[in-house]
């Protein structure tokens, strides 16, 4: 499908890409992941055209399709949101047109007969071209889409003019998803996507006909949707056939591997370096010298990635809260003529961890600000309970910092003071090291600032959080940071996050927002999908003879016929269908039991090679290392994608063992 073959891209100094090689196959979703500034968004832009390498190629069809959604600044004005995601239908549009032209040349009656039929034909040909690519499916689809993307219907025959920036993008997205280009190219989607329009994106890139590359911080999203992940670090990627979570455990291994490997060549160059040192100025030892420094010449070092520092982090102690740490009665807001609460009532316990969930524009910040006191409802009562020490982190909280002051005085100032040493190894979680700290709040980008004040919040004495939407611009490690830290937190939590994996971790309790509504469901996010499921499906009821209206006769009611027994032939049939999948079954049991014997073969033949590849003067011989080192990275690789398939058929195998058990 695509192929990049020795590509190079630099900036300045800095390079991203060197030399690198990788294809991307039919149907393939890449997660293409890597630390901040690897080069992520210019390897998308360069595969979706809009940059071009340094040297190097960037081998694609000409037939094929690529659609390329950036993080941001798309902006659609003019039509309305049906209309405009229509225009990704295009060619189907356009031949709509033609046969409506069509249409009404064949009513002219001046026609001459050889006329009529040419267009005649010629319309046979358009209808059924238009036929056969669903093109009587136009509106459906359309509307399918923008519905999953949380457009209600009243929206989408409003003028996309009025769109914030984040509906603005999901529009963009809608017409990708319409399009069906045969590599989509995505830098985080869910970035303005709330938890029902991420599911529902989920759901449909699985289903997704062609490759799809995205870049996310979701780490849920991505356990969901890729089938491999492609990590850039280092000027180079490498491929991990497995979701999110594995490759974090392979990467590891991986790179565990890579620093022994880097600290026994160190050691050996040490020591040749010391004899090369030590013997210079000898005559004797002139050509062992000479040798020597040719064979460092040739060495290729090592080089392992910078380890981060896992920052493991629990906020100040704070006085205890009262058992009931707040209370709304029958709360009522209202915008205008638009009602976002009415008659909510909620009760807040010490300890309690509730994610509020809900679409965009349900309320969920609107309920944020009246449980933190900074808006008070129209009508009821807001009543806090004894000893609650709050703190709010607003959606907006970011352009609360004071831009005079720089990093590190942010998060000291109204600090404890036996939090201060803290700070250094907080704000490197958050991605600010050396001179960064000493930047001004005013001159950072928008993620930066909402990094600082994630980390400020840290430092703050509490017993009780309010948190909007505290993981919109983290990367997946700043978040690992807050979520650790959230996770031992020992008071009480309400937060909005749109990151599933977030919620998953913390939520006890889920409050659905929406219609005016607060329902509460206890348990977890799962717990909640599955009572909404629940409720779902319509439950069938036996109906029930209606009562005479006057005395009479009681009705005859048939009595009901037993089920006929199933003939011979079909009961032939239901043992050959049986016989088929116990067959199925056991052929597949083989296969398992064999790609099994495969991988234990080859991490046989991996411990060998690197029995081999720990000996000392390993790297003395370059040519000889050489192909071990090739041999070992192959061996790596066939056994990745053995555990691949082998994970595909045990799932299959569990599907099977569930029939059997039916």
């Amino acid at each position: 499908m695509l192929q990049l073959q020795d590509v190079t891209k630099a900036f300045g100094e800095k390079t991203l890409l060197e030399h690198v090689t990788w294809q991307v196959g039919d149907r393939d979703r890449v997660g293409l992941c890597g630390p901040n500034g690897a080069g992520k968004t210019t390897l998308l832009k360069m595969l979706a055209g809009f940059d071009e390498p340094d040297a190097g190629v960037i081998q694609k069809p000409n037939a094929l399709t690529l659609g390329y959604l950036p993080q941001d600044g798309l902006v659609h004005t003019g039509r309305t949101v049906k209309d405009e995601a229509s225009l990704a239908l295009k060619p189907l549009l356009d031949l709509k047109a033609e046969m409506h032209d069509l249409e009404a040349r064949l009513g002219d009656a001046t026609l001459s007969e050889a006329d009529h039929d040419a267009i005649l034909a010629r319309y046979s040909e358009v209808q059924d071209r238009f036929r056969l690519s669903d093109g009587y499916q136009i509106e459906l689809k359309v509307a399918t889409v923008l519905r999953g993307l949380g457009f209600e219907p009243d929206v989408q025959d409003q003028l996309s003019d009025h769109l914030s920036g984040g509906w603005q993008m999901r529009l963009a997205l809608a017409k990708l998803l319409l399009s069906e280009p045969d590599l989509l190219l995505l830098d985080e989607p869910t970035n303005h996507l709330d938890l029902e329009a991420r599911n529902w994106l989920e759901e449909y890139l699985v289903a997704y006909p062609h490759s799809v590359i995205l870049v996310s911080h979701d780490r849920y999203f991505l356990d969901a949707v890729v089938t491999h992940i492609a990590d850039l670090t280092l000027r180079k990627i490498t491929e991990y056939h497995t979701n999110y979570t594995k490759y974090l455990e392979q990467r590891e291994a991986n790179l565990e591997r890579l620093r022994e490997a880097k600290r026994r060549q160190d050691e050996e160059i040490q020591r040749v370096e010391e004899f090369i040192n030590r013997f210079r100025y000898q005559a004797t030892k002139a050509a062992q010298v000479q040798s020597r420094i040719k064979m460092l010449d040739k060495v290729e070092r090592l080089e392992v990635p910078p380890e981060r520092k896992r920052i493991h982090f629990q906020f100040p102690a704070a006085v205890k809260s009262g058992r009931m740490v707040q209370e709304l009665q029958h709360v009522r807001k209202a915008y205008g003529a638009k009602v976002v609460l009415a008659d909510v009532n909620l009760h807040v316990e010490r300890g309690d961890r509730i994610a509020l969930v809900g679409h965009n524009g349900a309320g969920k910040s609107t309920l944020m600000r009246i449980l933190s006191g900074e808006e008070s409802p129209d009508s009821g009562t807001r009543t806090e309970g004894h000893q609650v020490v709050m703190q709010y982190f607003a959606q907006d909280e970011a352009t609360r910092l004071d831009p005079a002051l720089t990093v590190h005085d942010t998060l000291s100032d109204g600090s404890p003071h036996h939090m201060v040493p803290a700070i250094r190894n907080i704000l490197g979680g958050f991605l600010f090291s050396g001179d960064d700290v000493y930047k001004k709040a005013g001159v950072l980008s928008g993620g930066e600032r909402t990094r600082l004040a994630v980390a400020r919040m840290l430092l703050r004495p509490s017993n009780t959080l309010l948190l909007d939407e505290p993981t919109n611009h983290l990367d997946i490690d700043s978040k690992e940071v807050l979520l650790d830290a959230l996770a031992d937190y020992g008071g009480t939590l309400i937060f909005v996050s749109h990151d599933r994996y977030f919620v998953e971790r913390l939520a006890t309790k889920i409050i659905e927002v929406g219609d005016g509504k607060a329902t509460l469901y206890p348990g977890s996010y799962e717990s909640f999908l599955w009572s909404k499921q629940q409720k779902e499906v319509p439950v069938v009821r036996p109906t029930k003879a209606p009562k005479p209206h006057a005395p009479g006769p009681k009705p005859q009611v048939p009595s009901p016929k037993s089920q006929p027994e199933p003939s011979y032939a079909e009961r032939k049939q239901a043992n050959a269908e049986k016989s088929k999948r116990e067959r199925a079954f056991k052929a597949l049991k083989n296969r398992i039991t064999e790609l099994e014997a495969r991988i234990a073969d080859r991490e046989k033949a991996i411990k060998d090679v690197e029995q081999t590849m720990s000996a000392a003067d390993f790297y003395n011989d370059h040519e000889k290392s050489k192909p071990v080192l090739a041999q070992h990275q192959a061996l790596m690789w066939e056994v990745g994608e053995l555990l691949g398939q082998w994970e595909m058929l045990q799932s299959e195998a569990e599907q099977y063992a569930d029939i059997r058990n039916q």
